[in-house]
């Protein structure tokens, strides 16, 4: 799917050196802070740091093996957030066999429609079925009021953990500047502001942070984590920009636009974290939480991303 370049063995060559980098400090803090007691924070970070390996050697590994890998990758992904999302709710209201039929014919079909490159069919297949499909069988079932009820969460787990994330792979059936790699260069540049952005939000506000940007919603956020995050995010994205069609500045910008739709998605679903009683979504990636405690930061950038590039870039 990737072009073997100069610029791939770059990014390949520094992603390693900083996580890397990052493994090293992490064992020194260890060894330094943490060596008469356990320390909770320089745990969690290492536990961090140690599943960014994982995540990033899956990642290189679907990328390898072209659309069908990334495909099938996040359809995994998309199936075990939508699982987080739904039965996270207390007390749980969504029929079982509703969950079990989203999981085992909606979400691989929209990704089999998103594989095949069915442009109209994957863009309006979840939406139809959330705002037509389910109400109409809510009407047929006698009560549409209840069934609508306990469909909420559903619906609203098929619109972000399904349909918007769909579109990360979505980006490798766009044609753009004539070249098939290309858009699999997109879809890496999409990962790295969006994720990058995170830990240097976090990074940010562990090593400045003083004032909550939003204290009743997610306390951990800081003014100072957030600033420096996006703006640091959004400097790497302008040196990101030989690999993608974009200019320099065009790089900036659109890196900004990434980060901070991703810093909304991250802030609106630690609002239902937090109206759940919950603070992760799940406990399968340590030192991160669930599934969807990684995707959220791809929520709201992936289709703005993909509707961008399409109208703007693509051929």
């Amino acid at each position: 799917m990737l072009d073997v370049s100069t610029e791939a063995w770059r990014l390949v060559a520094g992603i390693a050196a900083v996580l890397t980098l990052a493994s090293l400090s992490g064992q020194v803090l260890r060894i330094v802070v943490a060596r008469s007691e356990p320390h909770a924070l320089i745990d969690n970070l290492n536990k961090r740091i140690n599943s960014w390996w994982v995540i990033a050697i899956i990642v290189g590994l679907a990328l390898l093996g072209g659309s069908g890998g990334v495909t099938l990758l996040f359809a995994l992904a998309s199936l075990a957030a939508l699982r987080e999302f739904v039965t996270t709710e207390v007390p749980a209201r969504c029929p079982r066999a509703l969950l079990l039929s989203a999981c085992l014919i909606i979400v691989p079909l929209q990704y089999l429609l998103v594989w095949h490159g069915s442009y109209l069919a994957y863009t309006t297949f979840i939406p139809s079925l959330v705002f037509v499909g389910l109400p109409l069988l809510g009407q047929l079932s006698g009560n549409a009021e209840e069934f609508l009820s306990r469909t909420r969460t559903l619906r609203h787990g098929l619109l972000l953990c399904v349909f918007c994330v769909s579109h990360v792979p979505a980006l490798l059936t766009l044609h753009v500047g004539g070249d098939p790699a290309r858009a699999g260069w997109l879809l890496v540049f999409l990962l790295l502001i969006a994720q990058i952005s995170d830990v240097l939000q976090y990074l940010w506000g562990k090593l400045a942070g003083q004032y909550p940007i939003a204290p009743k919603l997610s306390p951990s956020k800081t003014v100072e984590g957030t600033v420096g995050g996006i703006a640091s995010a959004s400097m790497l994205g302008a040196g990101l920009s030989s690999l993608t069609p974009f200019t320099t500045v065009e790089a900036a910008l659109i890196s900004l636009l990434i980060t901070l739709l991703g810093f909304a998605g991250g802030l609106a679903m630690s609002a239902v974290k937090r109206r759940r009683g919950i603070k992760d979504w799940g406990k399968l990636i340590p030192g991160h939480g669930g599934v969807l405690d990684r995707l959220d930061s791809l929520i709201l950038p992936a289709p703005v991303f993909y509707y961008v590039l399409r109208y703007g870039w693509a051929d």
